[in-house]
């Protein structure tokens, strides 16, 4: 009798481990799919732009669960509301927008909506003119500076000016600075060194020249200097020759209307961009 037990029980026993395994495939199949993750490095302050792939889902509302993708004017394409302007604009910021629309459509009346980011593709600066490395470069933390994106760009080239313009957008609006580039690493004004976002461009143009010529050692244009007066261009160029005389100067110099005027320089004056020296034969 207990033999016969024993064998019941280690039949039972099988069958149990084979319904079970023939009910594990069918119970992971039965498990919902996992939401699709963020965007890696997408901070709560990340404002959207051009690239960026987002999901927006309305609670309740399943036909209004949209995969989109933010084009380069900075909108979106959504259901019953049409075109949508979210570049700019943080995931809380577009969240309400698109409620609000739907709202104030008369679609939904107190519509709960979510976005996922996706993927990031506008998060970029461009850093362009004379640096040394010009082109795209990524933002790899919410904290990177003026400072830290020209450095990844290789600085400024020998032909580079001493000021940078920064453009980008913020909060939905055109935003532009001028920034003074020695300031940023000599702690002369730590305010300019502002935070990045994704879409800015940096552009650094061509420091202005002056151009001397006649009796100069080095005739031709040069760097116009931070305070730079007559008698440092004309050192700039070597000094008068043999023949020439640094009291005997000419300065060539567009009025506000565009007129060249004339004039005998003093050496303590200052010099500005696009001046034209000329260094006249001496008279002994």
């Amino acid at each position: 009798m207990k033999t016969v037990l024993r064998l019941v029980l280690t039949l039972v026993s099988s069958l149990m481990l084979a319904l079970s395994c023939l009910l594990m495939p069918a119970l992971a199949l039965a498990q919902p799919a996992a939401p699709a993750a963020p965007a890696v490095g997408a901070g709560p302050d990340y404002r959207l732009g051009p690239g960026d792939a987002i999901g927006v889902q309305v609670y309740q509302s399943p036909d209004l669960t949209v995969e989109a993708r933010v084009s380069e004017s900075g909108v979106i394409s959504y259901p019953l509301i049409g075109s949508t302007q979210l570049g700019g604009l943080t995931l809380p910021q577009a969240e309400r927008r698109i409620a609000d629309a739907l709202s104030q459509g008369g679609f939904l009346r107190s519509p709960q909506v979510s976005i996922t980011l996706r993927q990031v593709r506008g998060n970029q600066v461009a850093v362009l003119g004379q640096v040394n490395r010009p082109g795209r470069f990524p933002l790899e933390t919410f904290t990177t500076r003026v400072s830290d994106m020209l450095a990844a760009a290789g600085g400024v080239t020998a032909s580079g000016d001493d000021v940078l313009i920064l453009t980008g957008q913020r909060e939905g609006k055109s935003f532009r600075k001028v920034i003074d580039i020695p300031g940023l690493f000599l702690n002369q004004n730590q305010t300019d060194d502002v935070l990045l976002a994704g879409g800015d461009t940096l552009y650094v143009h061509k420091a202005p020249v002056f151009y001397i010529y006649g009796e100069a050692q080095k005739p031709g244009p040069y760097r116009i200097e931070r305070g730079m007066t007559v008698m440092q261009a004309l050192a700039q160029g070597g000094g008068p020759t043999a023949r020439g005389s640094q009291n005997r100067l000419r300065l060539h110099r567009r009025d506000i209307n565009g007129k060249v005027i004339e004039t005998v320089p003093q050496l303590s004056d200052q010099v500005r961009a696009e001046d034209v020296i000329y260094v006249r034969e001496s008279l002994f």
